[in-house]
């Protein structure tokens, strides 16, 4: 059975259809890449699937049970963690509190009330910002950290709360070229516990981390398959030698 499954999918805004029964399925640690030109509907499909947006028609399954209807919240409960293109850290906390609080969020309030927490989640805070390399700086305001950094700090938080499936959209965003080399390095070992959707536009990035691409035009999917099919498949390249 997938961890998720996302079947004809339509999203109407006024008089546009972003999506026109867009399809999506992930399995277990799976590293899935959603591509397609610019307004093909990949960030809107990601939000149906977050929770962001509710689907026009169509569903939303996880873990074999429906969420097309159920909150953000909810979704997050089940399993499910997201990172938009937009960093959303906390600049005046520090890296370490940063992390602390994606932690807290899953803590119930009495023990938040009595500072429980902290002593206890000290250790899984700190093997995040190791495994991101940023232990030597859990100290400093996330405010002192280049644009790369704070984008993987944020990934360390969505990562903390051990999601099932983690939903990017566009991390390597402004990132230097070196940049996204490490960023794709420090994504690979995730995958032996938690499955990935990423929408990305540097295609060798994607490429080069993805097991499985989608390719959505103009809210449509327009073919799916494993990294050498879509690189091979004329309908694709067909697609963006026309929109170069």
């Amino acid at each position: 059975m997938a961890l998720l499954e996302a079947r004809g999918i339509t999203k109407i805004f006024g008089k546009l259809t972003a999506l026109n029964g867009a399809e999506l399925t992930v399995a277990e640690n799976e590293f899935h890449g959603l591509i397609g030109p610019n307004g093909s509907g990949k960030s809107t499909l990601m939000k149906c699937v977050a929770g962001a947006e509710v689907p026009t028609t169509g569903t939303v399954t996880f873990g074999g049970r429906d969420i097309t209807q159920a909150p953000p919240a909810e979704r997050a409960r089940a399993g499910m963690s997201l990172k938009f293109q937009i960093t959303s850290v906390l600049p005046t906390l520090t890296l370490y509190d940063n992390v602390l609080l994606a932690l807290q969020a899953q803590t119930s309030l009495p023990s938040l009330l009595f500072s429980r927490t902290r002593g206890v989640l000290h250790d899984r805070v700190m093997a995040m910002l190791e495994q991101f390399r940023l232990v030597d700086q859990a100290a400093d305001p996330a405010s002192a950290l280049s644009h790369g950094q704070q984008q993987w700090l944020e990934i360390a938080m969505a990562l903390a709360p051990e999601p099932r499936l983690l939903l990017l959209d566009e991390p390597t965003g402004g990132m230097s070229l070196e940049e996204r080399r490490v960023t794709g390095e420090l994504l690979q070992p995730i995958k032996k516990r938690c499955s990935l959707v990423i929408v990305e536009h540097d295609l060798d990035f994607i490429r080069d981390i993805c097991d499985r691409l989608t390719v959505l035009d103009q809210g449509s999917v327009l073919d799916c398959g494993s990294v050498p099919h879509i690189q091979s498949s004329p309908k694709v390249q067909e697609v963006y030698l026309r929109r170069a």
